[in-house]
């Protein structure tokens, strides 16, 4: 089992991680009126962090079934290029390469993008430890959070508020790894133009597929900056 000892040690700061968004997302589901089934099955079936500390206030404010797999696309769409840089190692995986497919989130990528392998190890074996490792870190945590949002009577208002803080780590890291601030400067004038035209409940998908459409326009003058500036 060296192949699975390297994969938890490669991991162990991934499970910190998940298991503090998890239990706040198990919380949210269980404040929500949701059970702790709903919990563990989206971490089961869904596995995007992102997607479902968002999916919650959808689903509690009554949006359609049609704006949440619209959201689903927007949020995940990164997902695809992830895969397009893996695709020939997975398929020489076998039936590991459907299940990597399914569980190649950011910080899975990001680990299997800077992985130095030990000497001796079967690499597709540690690879598929490394991604089902954090597959079940994420299920642990939305399961604690669930059974301690369920069995603990405290006041839960402003948990809601760590889809909102989990959304600002992210762009706060990525303003300061980046060098243009093209791409933020987009998003914000498409989300502030279209929250004052349309309000809080319609801004949202007209803003992504705007900011969609405006970054493959700018794709060319963001790769050169980030060239120059990496060179």
């Amino acid at each position: 089992m060296q192949e699975l000892r390297f994969a938890l040690k490669s991991t162990i700061p991934i499970f910190f991680t998940y298991l503090f968004i998890g239990i706040a997302f198990g919380i949210l589901t269980v404040d929500a009126g949701y059970g702790v089934l709903l919990s563990v099955a989206s971490a089961f079936f869904i596995f995007a962090g992102s997607m479902q500390l968002v999916m919650i206030p959808m689903m509690t404010s009554g949006a359609s079934l049609a704006t949440l797999a619209l959201m689903t696309f927007f949020i995940n769409a990164r997902h695809i290029f992830y895969g397009i840089s893996f695709v020939e190692r997975f398929r020489k995986m076998g039936w590991r390469g459907v299940y990597m497919i399914l569980t190649l989130t950011d910080e899975t990528y990001s680990v299997l993008c800077s992985i130095q392998y030990e000497p001796g190890l079967d690499e597709n074996r540690a690879t598929f430890y490394i991604a089902l490792l954090n597959h079940l870190y994420w299920i642990f945590g939305c399961l604690v959070g669930a059974c301690v949002g369920r069995l603990l009577p405290f006041d839960m208002t402003g948990i809601d508020f760590s889809a909102t803080a989990f959304f600002l780590v992210v762009v706060i890291n990525q303003w300061r790894q980046y060098r243009t601030k093209l791409p933020f400067l987009t998003a914000a004038t498409c989300a502030l133009g279209y929250y004052l035209l349309l309000g809080k409940d319609y801004f949202l998908i007209p803003t992504l597929l705007t900011c969609l459409l405006a970054l493959l326009a700018l794709r060319k003058p963001i790769e050169a900056k980030e060239g120059r500036e990496n060179a």
